[in-house]
C-alpha cells in the first residue's frame, strides 16, 4: 500500500505522524511511504532521515496526497488539508469528530474513509493510540498549570508543592483515566494536595496508592464542587471513547474560585469538560474567566513534538501494518476507530450525536 505521511500544518504543530523508524518496519513490510518534504523536521528528523529508511520525499502536499492511499497525520484536517483528500483515501488520524460538527459534513460530502486513532480500542477497553497523547497531556497540564500560576502569567503566585514556612497548592482533577492518572502522579510528586475524582473503584484505589497527599473520591456533584472552589489547580480529563466530553464543572463553580486559580482542560478535543473551556492554540493558549486562568490547547502534546511523535509511532506502528496488510477485515479494533465510510458516520457514539440533526 501506498502510505502518505503530509506535513502537519495546525498552527504551532510539529508532530509528525511516523518516525524514520516506523518507515522502515512498513517499508521492509512491502509498503511504500511518502513523506511529504519538511515534516519530521519540528520533530528533530530531517528528510534525508526519512530517505535513509527507505521514504520517499514529495516536493509538496499536493504530490503527496496524489500518490498517498492510506493518509497518516496526527491532527484533524484543516482546510489546507482538505482541498487534498479524495473518495478513495483512507485517512487516519486524531480526529475528535464529536466536538466538530463542520469536519464530519466535510468528511462525509467527500466520501473518504476515515478512522480515529482515539477510538480504535482493544477487547479490554484499552485506547492504545490515545494513550500515548494522554501521557503526555496529563503531565503538561500539571507543568503548565504550574507556570500559569506564577504571578507575571496572571496567576496567584502560589508554589504548587509550597515548601517549609508555606502552604501546599490544592489540585483538584476530574477523571482518574490516562491523562488524569498522570496529571496526578506528577501534581503529588510535587508534593501539592491532590483530589481525584473517577466513578471506577479501581481507579481511585491507584490513585490513593500514590501517596497520603492524595484524596480519591466518587464524583458526586457536590463534592466536585467543593473540591473545584477550594482549587488553585483544577485539571479536565473526562473521556467517553468517540463522544462530547460532559460538562461537570459549571460556569457558576469557576465564578466562586479565587482570582488567580487555574484550569487546564485536556478534554477539550472532546468539547472540554468544563463549561468555561473554548478551544485555544499555542499561539494565544490562555483566556481568563471571572479573573480564573484558562488553558484549553486542542493540540497540547504539540508542545513536544520529538517525545510525542516517538511515543504515537511506537503504539501506531502494530495497527498501520495490520491496517495496510489485510484492511479492516476482522479486525475489531480497527473497526473501532471508523468513524466516517462511504459518506456516512459510522461510529456509535457519532451516530447517537449527529442522528437527530
Amino acid at each position: 500500500m501506498r502510505i502518505g505521511v503530509p506535513r502537519e500544518i495546525k498552527p504551532l504543530e510539529g508532530r509528525v505522524g511516523l518516525i524514520p523508524a516506523a518507515c522502515s518496519g512498513l517499508i521492509s513490510a512491502g509498503h511504500q511511504v511518502y513523506i511529504e518534504s519538511g515534516a519530521g523536521v519540528q520533530s528533530g528528523y530531517s528528510d534525508q532521515a526519512y530517505r535513509a529508511a527507505g521514504a520517499k520525499i514529495t516536493a509538496d502536499a499536493a504530490e503527496l496526497y496524489e500518490l498517498g492511499e492510506l493518509i497518516v497525520k496526527v491532527k484533524e484536517p484543516v482546510e489546507g488539508d482538505l482541498r487534498y483528500l479524495r473518495s478513495d483515501h483512507i485517512l487516519f488520524s486524531y480526529l475528535h469528530l464529536a466536538a466538530n460538527e463542520a469536519l464530519t459534513r466535510r468528511l462525509c460530502g467527500i466520501g473518504l474513509t476515515a478512522l480515529a486513532f482515539e477510538t480504535v480500542q482493544l477487547a479490554s477497553g484499552d485506547l492504545p493510540l490515545l494513550a500515548p497523547m494522554s501521557d503526555i497531556a496529563g503531565r503538561l497540564s500539571v507543568q503548565l498549570g504550574t507556570h500559569l500560576l506564577h504571578q507575571p502569567q496572571g496567576g496567584k503566585g502560589l508554589l504548587l508543592g509550597g515548601l517549609p514556612g508555606a502552604e501546599r497548592g490544592r489540585v483538584t482533577v476530574i477523571g482518574g483515566g490516562t491523562a488524569g492518572g498522570n496529571a496526578v502522579r506528577l501534581a503529588a510528586a510535587l508534593g501539592a494536595e491532590v483530589t481525584v475524582f473517577d466513578r471506577k473503584r479501581s481507579k481511585l484505589e491507584a490513585m490513593r496508592e500514590l501517596g497520603d497527599n492524595v484524596t480519591a473520591l466518587y464524583p458526586y456533584p457536590d463534592s466536585i464542587e467543593q473540591a473545584v472552589v477550594e482549587a488553585d489547580l483544577v485539571i479536565g480529563a473526562v473521556l467517553i471513547p468517540g463522544a462530547r466530553a460532559p460538562q461537570v464543572v459549571s460556569a457558576a463553580h469557576v465564578k466562586r474560585m479565587q482570582a488567580g486559580s487555574v484550569v487546564v482542560d485536556i478534554s477539550v478535543d472532546q468539547g472540554g469538560c468544563i463549561e468555561t473551556t473554548r478551544p485555544t492554540d499555542y499561539r494565544s493558549p490562555t483566556y481568563q474567566v471571572d479573573g480564573v486562568v484558562h488553558l484549553a490547547v486542542t493540540n497540547m502534546p504539540g508542545a513536544v513534538p520529538r517525545s510525542a511523535s516517538q511515543a504515537l509511532s511506537a503504539a501506531l506502528t502494530p495497527h498501520l501494518l495490520t491496517l495496510a496488510d489485510a484492511g479492516l477485515a476482522g479486525n475489531s479494533e480497527l473497526q473501532h476507530g471508523l468513524n466516517v465510510q462511504a459518506g456516512k458516520v459510522c461510529h456509535p457514539a457519532l451516530l447517537s450525536l449527529f442522528e437527530t440533526k
